[in-house]
This record gives structure tokens, sequence and C-alpha cells, in this order.
């Protein structure tokens, strides 16, 4: 009765302007992002028995060639959303950290104090693969899996938690790259899943920009 819940980062944004865009709408592929979403589909080997997505349009735009090569049906869930943050919409942060406004903002980097607490995001994120994790396991048995696609620090802090560590880290340091495939793997009688972690188009995520907020 071993099923899968596989999260998948987006793939790269049009964001020339580079804008912390959080949860922002209008923000969606670059050509390359949208080129990552169709090599990640054509890799893709096992069918899914679900598929998930943020609200969010970088998401859905990356689930679409998942949704046509299986032909698929698409459910959004607000749960598996992008983290908020309170310097959503502002660009070249490095300069508009010299200004004391926003220091309040920085005092606590471990919750952190700029925006959605790490445990409120691993919260709802745990609670999205859990309902997903009972679905495959009572109605469809074992090898089913789910695709959903979300973001890096919700996907990076429910691994985090996952694998007992705690939630307050360096952003350098996270291993979640753009199309990303980080698989939780749960086995009837285990506690805790076991935690896979793949980068299926490499390649393309190594031509990727560094972009805030991505």
């Amino acid at each position: 009765m071993t099923v899968s819940v596989h999260l998948v980062r987006h793939g790269e944004v049009f964001n020339p302007d580079k804008v912390l865009y959080g949860r922002l709408p209008g923000f969606g592929l670059s050509s390359l992002g949208l080129q990552m979403a169709q090599e990640l589909a054509d890799g893709w080997q096992e069918t899914p028995t679900m598929l998930v997505t943020s609200p969010l349009q970088r998401a859905q735009e990356t689930i679409t060639p998942l949704a046509k090569k299986f032909q698929l049906p698409v459910r959004t869930d607000k749960r598996v959303l992008e983290a908020g943050n309170s310097f959503e919409g502002l660009s070249n942060m490095r300069r508009q950290l010299r200004n004391p406004k926003y220091w309040p903002r920085v005092l606590n980097p471990w919750r952190p104090s700029w925006g959605e607490p790490y445990v409120h995001q691993a919260a709802r994120m745990a609670a999205a693969i859990q309902d997903l994790r009972d679905d495959l396991m009572r109605n469809y048995g074992s090898g089913a899996s789910a695709v959903v696609v979300s973001h890096q620090l919700p996907i990076w802090v429910t691994r985090l938690s996952a694998e007992d560590k705690p939630l307050a880290h360096d952003p350098r340091r996270r291993q979640c790259s753009l199309a990303s495939v980080t698989s939780f793997e749960f086995a009837p009688g285990h506690r805790k899943p076991t935690v896979h972690y793949s980068e299926p188009v490499k390649h393309l995520s190594n031509q990727a920009a560094a972009l805030p907020g991505a």
C-alpha cells in the first residue's frame, strides 16, 4: 500500500524587473520556464493518479504539460500556495533594506518576522499532503501517486519538518531548484515518509536567472 506525493517546484518565472513577487498575480513562466515544464512532463515515467497545483499562474502553467500528457484534471489547492511575504512587490531588496522603516521586519529571521511563519507553512502543506495520502491509500491502492506543483519555500520547510529538522535555515542552502521534485513515499505502519529529491531538468535550471521570490 505504498503511495507517493511528489512536490514539484514551478519553472522559471518571467521577471525582468526582479520583483519579489510572492503571491502577486500576473507572474507567469518565462520561455525557459515553459521549456522546463514541458521537459519535466516529457520525462515523467509513471502515470500520476492525481494532479494538484497552487492557484498562482506560474504553478498552473508548470502543471499544464503533465495534465495534457496524461489527460488528467487538475485540482487547485490554496494550501500549497507560496509563502506570505511583507516585502512582496518590492525590487532591489538590498537597497530597500537600507531604509530604516523596513528594519523591524527583519528582526527575527528564524520565524521569519517578514512573512508567514515557517511552522504555518509546514502545517498547511502537511495537511494537504496528508489528505492526498489518505485518498490515494483508501481509493487507489499501492503505487498510486499525486503530483503537486508548489513553491520553493513551502516545499523546503515541509521537507525539513518531515525529516525532523529545524525549520529555521539559511535560504542559500535550500535544496529545491526550479522544476525539481521532492517526493514523499508513504508506507503503512510508518510514522514518517521516506523523502527523495531529484532534479530532472537540471541542465535547464542551471541556466536560470537568480530571481527574488522565485
